[in-house]
């Protein structure tokens, strides 16, 4: 793939969009094929199982992901741009340039989506990719895969530049140990996967994907404005990375969290409250959806319909619940204090941090990036959605006319 990736850099910017264009006709052309295979995945998956839902593809999601590859065509070419540009006085032009990384690992689970995905950005970033998909998704995968490679095929591009691994362990210990033929691993999935590919890989790794996100409502927060963002953030698409786990809620509030989470109920969200929660919405919230929490409700991402609810006597009390429990992705508040939302925007440590607004909308594509390769949960060299600009290193490049360098 080495070899193939150094070919990829001598394509030009107009050949791999016009590439990018036909794989997204080319996804339209093969619904069917796709979602047939798809089928296949999906039969032997418990439909109860929060993955089901990120498993399934459908008309609507396959139209979706056509349209994120047209919108990476569209956006401009990551590569090759000047980040600095230096003339020394003895007349050398040092440039530093963004360069492709050259070839990628994605260790993922069971989103076929992310196929299509990877890809495409990796392609456009000039990158190739060796994706490592779960059984769970190995069928729909390998449609997908077929697909592509019947454009690359078609642009005489060299079909090296995509490759699926088979499902077995053995596979993913051989990509976390291939150094020297793999410069960067990116697992997307859950915390253990993640875990698991930090602590065995020999080779970089950007971490995305494990999503633990809170929403404080603060004392002076609105209280339709609270409804309708915690109802989004939970149900939206509860087994995302983005969906809310945990409410916080300000105790002079508790009186409004019957409101707040009154539309929780026609989605028949389970409710973990913490005892003064509990006692705010026992009698108001359905009984079989209201339980009494442990600590195991809190740092838990419920990928389902299910959420936990913390109380607290102040910001302070929530900005330490929600350091001691997230995950780094995405936390809000609700919140019409200027002052509430500073101190909350300057102390969160998230990848991500939202005033009076859903964490449904961390996504590279609701960011203006296209597709997006997954969420860094980390701080060396990505953070948040990861799309094309993350995908890229740079190089210098030095330019003269004989100098040497003095003794």
């Amino acid at each position: 793939m080495l070899k193939a990736s150094r070919k990829l850099n001598l394509v030009s910017v107009e050949k791999i969009n016009q590439v990018l264009q036909d794989i997204a006709s080319a996804a339209i052309a093969n619904t069917v094929f796709v979602l047939q295979e798809n089928q296949k995945d999906l039969n032997r998956m418990d439909s109860n199982d929060p993955k089901y839902d990120r498993l399934m593809l459908t008309d609507e999601r396959i139209k979706g992901i056509a349209n994120d590859i047209m919108n990476v065509a569209s956006l401009p070419s990551p590569l090759a741009r000047i980040l600095s540009e230096t003339s020394r006085p003895n007349g050398l032009l040092i440039k530093k340039v963004t360069v492709p990384f050259g070839v990628i690992g994605i260790i993922y689970e069971a989103r076929p989506n992310v196929t299509f995905d990877v890809f495409s950005l990796c392609l456009k970033s000039g990158n190739a990719c060796v994706l490592k998909g779960g059984s769970d998704a190995n069928d729909s995968n390998m449609a997908i895969v077929k697909v592509i490679r019947e454009v690359l095929k078609k642009h005489d591009l060299d079909e090296n530049i995509l490759a699926l691994l088979p499902v077995d362990r053995e596979a993913t210990t051989e990509l976390l140990h291939a150094h020297g033929l793999v410069d960067l691993i990116i697992p997307r999935g859950s915390q253990s996967l993640i875990n698991f590919v930090r602590e065995n890989s020999s080779i970089p790794v950007i971490e995305t994907g494990a999503g633990i996100c809170h929403t404080y409502f603060d004392e002076f927060g609105d209280t339709a404005k609270g409804c309708d963002i915690v109802y989004n953030a939970k149900t939206r698409r509860p087994s995302v990375c983005n969906a809310l786990d945990c409410l916080i809620i300000h105790e002079n509030r508790l009186n409004d969290l019957p409101a707040i989470t009154e539309l929780l109920q026609q989605s028949k969200v389970v409710i973990y409250a913490d005892e003064k929660a509990y006692q705010a919405l026992d009698g108001k919230y359905p009984a079989s959806l209201l339980q009494a929490a442990t600590e195991e409700s809190f740092g838990t991402e419920f990928l389902s319909f299910k959420m936990a609810i913390k109380t607290v006597a102040n910001i302070d009390e929530a900005l330490e619940h929600i350091a001691n429990y997230s995950s780094k992705h995405s936390e809000a508040i609700i919140s019409e204090n200027e002052e509430a939302l500073e101190i909350f925007r300057k102390s969160v440590d998230a990848a991500a941090v939202y005033c009076n607004v859903s964490t449904a909308f961390t996504d590279g594509a609701q960011f203006g990036l296209g597709a997006e390769i997954g969420i860094s949960t980390q701080k060396l060299h990505a953070r948040g959605p990861m799309a094309l600009e993350e995908l890229t290193s740079y190089k210098w490049i030095v330019e003269g006319n004989g100098q040497i360098r003095p003794k």
